[in-house]
């Protein structure tokens, strides 16, 4: 019976019974000194008071003063065993008690898991999603095995059930119901789970987050729906920003040949177009562009009229005749977008970002303090040396793969600093720390807990895992209900973010339009946008 209690109640129970022994000792042992050492004889009663007087340090009363030497070295000894057992008792005995006493008691247990995922183990990949899952509403248990971070998912607000799942499997024993399991324990304790799980009767999906792809054919051989790497796959995400030969500009460009172009231009807070709104710029009628959207904190908005302000810092991406691009280039700075990528770190994910951009046939450059096979550049990347060692100004690209979001910022601020023209992307190791980034400077800041979310998102919430509004598509449609109307000048069509860039009539393609001019009947339009803006020209025209 003993045994099955607590450990903070058995230990109360101990200090509970060696207390009143270790009272009754020193008030037996003091009242046969004072009688028989000092002469003093003293009743058991007083003998019992001065021991639990200093046991507990309050004070003596009366006895104050000893002669024989046995007995003051006897008090003096017990005055410090007092002191200890006061600094002892209370946060080794009594305050683990009533914290278990009286905190909210954790799950050791699954719910009824119906409609339910489950998550086995907390981790910074998974956090994101953690998040998306409560905005949305979505029902979810966390099991936990460590019991601190179990105590801070509890005050965070989330369902968790603590246990160890290695000892005692039949916590689970209700998993059978839930909508899918995400393992994220590391290699060897998701296999553990997943066979578990599968013991227990779970048919459902579950996926599993690697650390080692070597595991990824083991893990779906036990039982695994799918296996993910979430450090290789933020690797292709720093990668494909990087690269547009990996994630091309814009969709379908080549219907239009050299008619056409586009580009990318860095808004300095200098700029004539800074602060100033699209309807004041007139670019489309004095330069014969239009600007498609901004990309601004990672994230890509359409243009939606002339009220659309134009922020300081801000990439504008436009498209129109080669000619009046290069008449806004003198306004802005032009985003490179030729010459080598840079990639500093050579980590796992480092790696993972050289091997895919080699892969898509990519000049690569990798910098690292430590000398290794694969890295080019020895050096620490906020030295100015190491920056003109690696070409960083004749770059298409800088990608930062360090593993510390602070030497992250300081990397940001230092490339920003020194190449302006050139993108940067820059790993990110708690999500917390993006907007820290995109203030610094960096032009993407992509976490490994946002590209495994929107993974796992897209199997488990139905969510896109790519930003449909950040593609940018050329489409060639009929004029359809935009018949008799300036391709300029309609209301509606600058609503949905859609633009025509030019019109097809006959063998003639037209990419300035006067002031009379009007789409006709059968005229073929090519329309760009992202593709939510070309979803709503749709549905619109």
């Amino acid at each position: 019976m003993f045994s099955r209690l607590k450990r903070s109640t058995r230990r109360l129970l101990a200090l509970l019974a060696v207390l009143p022994a270790t009272v009754l000792l020193l008030g037996t042992i003091y009242m046969l000194g004072m009688e028989h050492l000092e002469g003093t004889p003293r009743t058991f009663l007083e003998s019992i008071q001065w021991a639990s007087e200093t046991l507990t340090t309050t004070g003596y009363g009366g006895d104050n003063h000893w002669n024989h030497p046995l007995v003051a070295l006897f008090v003096i000894l017990g005055q410090f065993m007092g002191q200890f057992l006061v600094f002892l008792i209370f946060p080794v005995f009594v305050l683990p008690y009533f914290e278990e006493r009286f905190e909210v008691r954790l799950q050791n247990v699954l719910p009824k898991m119906e409609g339910k995922v489950l998550f086995y183990r907390y981790g910074l990949v998974i956090d994101p999603l953690l998040e998306d899952f409560k905005r949305t509403a979505t029902p979810f248990v966390i099991f936990e095995e460590d019991l601190a971070q179990a105590r801070h998912l509890r005050d965070r607000g989330y369902d968790v059930v603590f246990g160890q799942l290695a000892e005692d499997s039949s916590v689970l024993a209700r998993v059978r119901d839930a909508r899918a399991v995400v393992a994220n324990g590391g290699d060897h304790r998701n296999a553990t789970c997943t066979l578990i799980v599968r013991e227990l009767g779970f048919t459902g999906p579950l996926f599993a987050l690697a650390d080692e792809p070597l595991y990824r054919a083991p893990m779906l051989q036990i039982g695994a729906t799918d296996v993910f790497t979430p450090s290789h796959v933020l690797g292709a995400a720093l990668a494909s920003r990087a690269s547009v030969r990996i994630s091309p500009p814009a969709e379908g460009m080549h219907l239009l040949g050299e008619n056409v172009g586009m580009g990318e231009f860095r808004v300095r807070p200098n700029s004539p177009l800074a602060g100033r709104r699209l309807g004041e710029l007139r670019l489309r009628e004095s330069h014969g562009v239009a600007v498609i959207g901004a990309w601004r904190g990672g994230v890509f908005t359409t243009s939606k009229g002339p009220d659309t302000v134009v922020e300081p810092g801000a990439i504008l991406v436009l498209v129109g005749a080669p000619r009046g691009l290069e008449e806004v280039e003198r306004m802005a700075m032009p985003i490179r977008r030729s010459g080598p990528i840079v990639v500093a770190g050579f980590g796992a994910v480092g790696h993972k970002v050289r091997e895919i951009l080699r892969d898509a046939g990519e000049n690569c450059v990798t910098i690292d303090r430590a000398a290794a096979p694969g890295v080019d550049v020895v050096g620490n990347i906020l030295e100015h040396a190491t920056l003109v060692q690696a070409g960083v100004h004749e770059a298409s690209a800088v990608i930062l793969a360090l593993s510390d979001d602070g030497e992250s910022v300081f990397a940001t601020a230092a490339v920003r600093d020194f190449a302006p023209q050139v993108p940067l992307i820059v790993r990110v190791l708690r999500a917390t720390n993006t907007g820290r980034l995109y203030r610094a400077g960096a032009d993407f800041a992509i976490s490994v807990g946002e590209v495994a979310g929107q993974i796992l998102a897209h199997h488990l919430l139905d969510e896109q895992t790519l930003g449909l509004e950040s593609r940018i598509k050329f489409s060639r449609l009929e004029a359809g209900a935009l018949a008799g109307i300036h391709p300029w000048r309609s209301e509606a069509l600058e609503r949905t973010g859609a633009k025509i860039v030019a019109v097809e009539r006959g063998t003639e393609v037209i990419v300035t339009f006067s002031d009379e001019f009007a789409i006709r009947p059968d005229d073929v339009l090519f329309v760009c946008g992202s593709l939510n803006s070309l979803e709503r020209y749709r549905q619109a025209f």
